[in-house]
């Protein structure tokens, strides 16, 4: 049996390499003579690729042991190899291939000679695009974006909460920073109350895996960027929820990092260039002792991107440090590094048909290259949209990063939407302050007021609070009413507004404000056995209902509001503690009014004579009640009153 067994080994191995010769024939395979497919290398990145993009050329990244050893040759009329390059770590290779006008779907093979001899093949397969460049329509002004963090929304499988292998085991719903099992099954099953609640998109933070042995469930320490996290699901859950929202007329959003990974990324074992991270000589000298004290940390003065006056060191200091010990910072300088990230992002929106894109930290990349990337995104798809992440309360910052700025240094992002932490600053402050000449509502009147330094304010993205900072909730004291005003005052403006999952119940952060485990609570029913379910409502206090139904009829009256999504915009100065904001199109306009008072007032409306409404009639969107508009309007409540002239 032992001989028998030999003898069946050895033809096997013949067979195998004769396959092999055959792979680097030149004749053209027939649908009877499908193309043996081999596997050989260990990694190939992309790990497939699409014809009919604009951009011709793809860079593979191939890692194997020794690879750099080897000879690589393309065996396809469609692909052409024009260079390969070495890197410095002898087990990587870096293709440039060219690919055809005009090339069909097909199969190829890459053969890695050594010595004149076939030494690994490798089967890369070209695909056909599902849909046309033009149908990728991003996010825009009648959206109303829903941001989850995966991990806390709904654990729908608990077979993966826990998968063999990862560095981090376990759940623990009782630890803020440990994994509490939400999935993307959890999401999927939940679009019926995502799509009721009056939602048009879903923006989940990060669900590739974060192979890291701590503080995984957040998603933004990936550990490979063509992977997702098994413990959230599988890249075909992934594709199904995409298409259970474009099933709906909703979109997805996904969240990207270009800037860093996390520090178990598989590369870190074995990096192909001496730049490929910032900071990378001072990490491998002291990687062993590796913390806060020995990581070079970013300066975070985001300014030096704008700074006519900024130094070489502070810029350096800025986009070169590294965000936290357990991030390594990208060195988007290296072109392989660059070709990799634009490549991946590329790769995602294809493979899940993604609606639109938000970028992390999108000041702290090199500036330059980000504005290739988003360009090179936005050349192929040219309806899409892009947000990035720049946390800054200066306006002119905020204003800089948007594609078309008429910025001093010449510098344009091809950035659609940047995200308006100024206004949710203010909107803050305008809610918790008192009435006065320089405080209040005027906070806000005046950043609106800020729109005129902005290329296009209806594509900027505003929202009450988000996974990084305290509950808007929390922010505003407890105070319900003042949150309603903050939400609904958001959905009214020429922005596009995201919501973070359970301000529609209250949620907050009251126990320790501002820490990141506890904005990131369980949504309750989201799990077998809560006794509180948001959900159905079942368990939610009164005041929790409350808050659900008013933002439920606030979004979906939004849903089908032309004025609010492309109208004119115009307001008055705040008055006797209140607050007017008209949005108008030729067909409606809708009137919010943001009222402080605690007792009945009656506001002089003669001077919003220039509006035409008089004489008309508006509907209360909320409680249904109708009036007529005229020289004066009473306000029995403090809070949010918005009348349409769409009865």
């Amino acid at each position: 049996m032992k001989k028998l067994s030999l003898v069946i080994t050895f033809f096997s191995i013949v067979l195998m390499w004769s396959c092999k010769e055959k792979a680097d024939s030149t004749t053209t395979e027939t649908e009877d003579k499908p193309l043996p497919e081999f596997n050989d290398v260990e990694k190939i990145e992309p790990p497939f690729w699409w014809t009919g993009f604009k951009n011709k050329s793809l860079q593979l990244l191939v890692k194997h042991p020794d690879i750099g050893k080897f000879i690589p040759e393309v065996d396809s009329g469609d692909v052409s190899l024009v260079k390969f390059h070495k890197a410095e770590s002898p087990n990587y290779l870096f293709l440039d291939l060219e690919i055809a006008e005009g090339a069909k779907p097909n199969k190829f093979n890459i053969i890695f000679r050594e010595n004149d001899s076939i030494g690994l093949v490798q089967t890369y397969e070209l695909k056909a695009r599902e849909k046309s460049a033009e149908d990728y329509v991003g996010f825009n002004s009648s959206d109303a974006i829903y941001l989850i963090t995966p991990d806390r929304f709904a654990n729908a499988n608990p077979d993966n909460d826990e998968v063999e292998g990862l560095l981090q085991q376990g759940i623990d719903r009782t630890d803020g920073y440990k994994r509490h099992g939400g999935d993307i099954q959890g999401i999927t099953e939940h679009l019926d109350y995502i799509d009721e609640m009056g939602f048009t998109a879903v923006w989940p933070c990060p669900i590739l895996i974060n192979d890291m042995p701590s503080g995984s469930y957040h998603g933004y320490a990936m550990t490979d960027f063509y992977k997702v996290d098994p413990r959230f699901g599988t890249l075909n859950e992934y594709k199904n929820l995409a298409n259970q929202l474009h099933n709906r007329d909703m979109k997805l959003i996904m969240d990207q990092v270009a800037n860093h990974c996390g520090l178990e990324h598989w590369w870190m074992k074995d990096l192909p260039f001496k730049d490929w991270v910032n900071y990378q000589e001072h990490y491998e000298q002291n990687k062993d002792n590796w913390d806060w004290k020995t990581t070079k940390m970013s300066n975070h003065r985001r300014t030096t991107n704008q700074d006519p006056y900024a130094s070489e060191a502070d810029y350096e200091g800025m986009s070169k440090g590294w965000f936290v010990p357990s991030m390594p910072d990208l060195n988007q300088k290296n072109p392989f590094m660059a070709k990799y990230i634009i490549q991946n992002s590329i790769w995602w929106v294809e493979v899940l048909g993604l609606d639109g894109i938000r970028q992390d930290t999108y000041p702290y990349p090199d500036k330059d290259f980000m504005s290739d990337w988003a360009g090179a995104i936005m050349t192929e798809y040219p309806n899409f949209s892009i947000v990035g992440e720049e946390w800054s309360l200066n306006p002119l910052l905020i204003a800089y990063w948007q594609e078309g700025h008429e910025n001093t240094d010449g510098y344009d992002s091809n950035l659609t939407s940047s995200m308006d932490f100024a206004m949710q600053a203010k909107l803050v402050e305008a809610l918790n302050e008192g009435e006065a000449w320089n405080s209040g509502l005027v906070k806000i009147y005046e950043a609106l007021a800020n729109d005129f330094a902005y290329t296009a304010p209806e594509k900027i993205m505003a929202f009450p609070d988000n996974h990084d900072m305290s509950r808007i909730f929390t922010q505003l004291k407890g105070n319900a009413t003042n949150t309603k005003m903050a939400l609904s005052y958001l959905l009214m403006l020429p922005r596009i507004p995201q919501i973070y999952y359970g301000t529609e119940i209250l949620m907050d952060d009251f126990d320790k404000p501002g820490d990141h485990g506890l904005i990131r609570t369980d949504f309750p029913g989201g799990w077998q056995g809560d006794t509180v379910n948001a959900f159905t409502g079942e368990g939610l206090t009164e005041a929790q209902k409350n808050m659900q139904y008013f933002l439920k009829k606030v979004l979906n009256y939004r849903k089908s509001s032309e004025a609010i999504h492309r109208g004119k915009t115009k307001h008055f100065a705040p008055f006797q503690g209140t607050y007017f904001l008209y949005r108008s199109n030729s067909d409606e306009t809708v009137v919010h009014i943001m009222n402080k008072n605690d007792e009945p007032i009656e506001i002089d409306l003669k001077y919003h004579e220039e509006m035409g409404l008089k004489g008309k009639t508006l509907k209360n969107i909320i409680t249904g009640e109708t009036l007529t508009w005229d020289d004066s309007i009473k306000l029995n409540e403090k809070g949010s009153y918005i009348y349409s002239t769409k009865l």
